[in-house]
């Protein structure tokens, strides 16, 4: 469930240089529905994330698309509750969702993916990258650019297709395109991470993923923040590297920072270290 925001467009910098994942949707889809008719009926009961089953998920990612399409509101569009938070709020209209489609046939959710999916594809095909979109607020960014708001929308897409493949006895994808991207959306979720951790102007931090799927990404303390856009300057102050398995599946919380840690190569300042093992790029 999204919920659009009414506001001018802000200065974004601090996210560093968009993203343009426009053209990977429509692969995505593809490659989920080719999953799901791939599976076996049992395969449909298995749980890929606590509390839901295969068919809840793929229910779920339906009114993912259907929320993009402006057709989860209708007459009847959810409010908050008193004192609900944005995270409860989405959690419970997913829930609520969900519980819609209990009764639908595996062959009628992958029908309706693929309608829905397609739509989406399209409408984000013609979108303007620089145009405001809805919040992230995992990056701290309310509103968010509309490139990082759509390469959020691509990293939930494509998670989910991994703990569908997980759930089912399937290894995560290993495709480098669609993987290079959602780890560079993800990054951006760094700035917000350190928020709390003050710093000396111009100390940076660093964070390295191995392999055709990674890079590094440097953060540096400005007067204002933590920021993605300025240029690394020399050796950071503290550098976290890690392989992708392990940086995807910690920014999702499928292991926990302490585990990243054990699998990680760290360097420099403790305290920074131990901040940016703390990064979380979904809501919770």
């Amino acid at each position: 469930m999204n919920v659009r925001p009414d506001h001018p467009p802000v200065d974004r910098s601090w996210l560093g240089r968009p993203i343009d994942a426009r053209p990977l949707f429509g692969p995505e889809l593809a490659a989920l529905l080719d999953l799901l008719r791939s599976l076996r009926p049992g395969d449909w009961h298995g749980t890929p994330v606590p509390g839901w089953t295969v068919h809840d998920l793929a229910a779920h990612i339906l009114g993912d698309y259907q929320g993009r399409l402006g057709r989860r509101t209708g007459e009847n569009r959810p409010t908050f509750a008193p004192g609900e938070t944005l995270e409860a709020f989405i959690h419970r209209t997913n829930q609520e969702w969900v519980d819609l489609h209990t009764g639908h046939s595996p062959a009628a959710l992958i029908d309706a993916l693929e309608q829905a999916g397609t739509e989406v594809t399209d409408r984000f095909a013609a979108a303007d990258l620089d145009a405001t979109g809805l919040g992230v607020s995992w990056a701290g960014a309310d509103p968010a650019p509309n490139w990082l708001d759509l390469a959020r929308e691509f990293t939930e897409y494509w998670t989910h297709r991994q703990q569908i493949r997980h759930a089912t006895g399937r290894a995560t994808d290993p495709e480098p395109r669609s993987l290079a991207l959602v780890l560079d959306t993800f990054m951006r979720a760094l700035p917000h991470t350190l928020r709390d951790s003050p710093a000396p102007v111009g100390t940076q931090v660093q964070v390295t993923v191995d392999g055709r799927a990674g890079g590094a990404w440097t953060v540096t303390a400005t007067p204002d923040r933590w920021s993605l856009a300025e240029s690394p300057l020399g050796p950071p102050a503290a550098s976290l590297g890690m392989d992708a398995e392990t940086a995807w599946r910690l920014c999702t919380r499928g292991i926990d920072p302490g585990t990243a840690l054990g699998r990680s190569r760290t360097r420099g300042d403790r305290r920074l270290i131990e901040a940016l093992s703390r990064i979380v790029s979904i809501v919770r």
